[in-house]
């Protein structure tokens, strides 16, 4: 490699890094942060807090379920016609117009609230398909876990800066020169469009983007759909991408709602918001130097072993959370998922990518960000419809211990891959 390739490929890992910086405002000042309170306390005020969670669960089952539809055919027609970048830029605009929308819906119109963020989500879940597949062009092999990981690691730094921005302005709204703090919110949700969009543009402008192994002149679209259905029927057939898939499924579901539905949770025992807030800035900032740390690990060590680790861990996590009762214990709660979310969220995209083909990483992260879509839809509902059942959403909380426990049995059925240089 020459020294303009090296440096070349410094510019692509940071740039290719810095796009998790710029949608990661999305899942914290959004998702996990202020969209749950407002869509509570502003949009749905008045509405019974079973009814709300039930709700919130449906609208992040529907963006995903759509999501997981698409993303497949997706995924095979931008390896075919070298399409990643294009679609990761389309998705990337939805999610910053749908978000930007968020800022016009008025107190009570909580269906429209809740149709801005399902986009929202398409936008994010769909750029991010084609920017984690995008992982195999950048990083060689042997640094795939730690560029993975610096990814992860921006991605909590850039999303607890502005966050912690975003909650002075809502805690002071006088600072900034906001009338008051549901206005603030509302500004919060300019910022992270702004900021999403503003960070992006390295990706789009530095990253290069491998030709598509489609034949010339052929149209990708339906390439990408002959490709796919010949996937489905090969996918058992390959016993490790196949174990992976259905671990990840199911212990990602659990990651997943712990993500998008711990605040609203707090809410529903009857935390204060104040505390879950600051539960949630403290994760961001743990989580920084956690992913580089477990990056090191997955390169040192074993991703796979670092992932096994990280289920353990949110096992108990799990069990905590159903016996919480003050904003002290949440607080606790979230130093421990600050120590392994982001760990084992890029051990997964790392050791995935040096599972598949890298030709074909489209669709293959396509698959692989389905299955973490579609288990999206039972966490949430699992909180929503046990929640409404019982009466005690600590019950819904408690299930999803099951959720990993077969992610964890399914994972220790994957042999690892050999290691470059091994």
């Amino acid at each position: 490699m020459t020294k303009h390739d090296a440096l070349s490929s410094k510019k692509s890992v940071w740039a290719w890094a810095l796009y998790d910086w710029a949608n990661s405002s999305f899942w914290t000042t959004v998702s996990a942060g202020f969209f749950p309170i407002f869509f509570k306390q502003y949009w749905s005020a008045g509405v019974d807090p079973t009814v709300s969670t039930a709700k919130l669960g449906l609208a992040n089952a529907a963006g995903s379920f759509v999501l997981g539809m698409l993303s497949p055919w997706l995924g095979a027609a931008s390896d075919k016609g070298g399409l990643k970048k294009k679609l990761c830029f389309a998705f990337t605009l939805l999610g910053v117009l749908a978000t930007l929308g968020l800022y016009f819906v008025e107190k009570g119109a909580w269906f429209y609230a809740a149709l801005f963020y399902t986009l929202g989500m398409i936008g994010l879940g769909g750029a991010t398909v084609f920017y984690e597949a995008l992982l195999p062009a950048v990083a060689s092999p042997r640094d795939v876990d730690r560029v993975s990981a610096l990814g992860y690691s921006l991605g909590y730094l850039g999303g607890g800066l502005l966050f912690a921005v975003n909650v002075l302005m809502f805690q002071k709204p006088e600072l900034f020169g906001i009338a008051d703090g549901a206005t603030a919110v509302r500004m919060s949700f300019l910022t992270v469009a702004v900021w999403w969009a503003l960070f992006s543009i390295p990706l789009f402008v530095v990253v290069r983007e491998p030709k598509g192994t489609g034949a010339a002149g052929a149209n990708p679209w339906r390439e990408g759909f002959s490709q796919l259905l010949s996937t489905l029927r090969e996918l058992p057939r390959l016993r490790n991408i196949f174990y992976f898939l259905i671990a990840y499924w199911f212990y990602q579901d659990g990651v997943s709602t712990v993500i998008k539905m711990a605040v609203d949770y707090g809410l529903s025992i009857g935390l204060e918001s104040k505390d879950l807030i600051q539960a949630l800035l403290i994760t961001q900032f743990v989580g920084f130097p956690a992913a580089l740390l477990f990056g090191w690990l997955g390169s040192r060590w074993s991703a796979r072993g670092g992932i096994l680790v990280a289920i353990v861990v949110y096992i108990g996590i799990t069990v905590m959370a159903s016996q919480l009762t003050t904003g002290r214990g949440f607080l606790v709660m979230a130093i421990i998922v600050g120590l392994v979310q982001g760990g084992i969220q890029a051990l997964s995209r790392s050791f995935y990518a040096r599972l598949v083909p890298e030709a074909r990483s489209g669709e293959f992260f396509a698959l692989f960000n389905l299955l973490g879509r579609f288990a999206a839809v039972l966490g949430p509902l699992l909180i929503g419809v046990v929640g409404l059942l019982s009466s005690d959403p600590r019950l819904g909380v408690l299930s999803l211990v099951a959720l990993f426990l077969v992610g964890l049995f399914f994972l220790l059925k994957v042999k690892s891959p050999p290691r470059a240089g091994a």
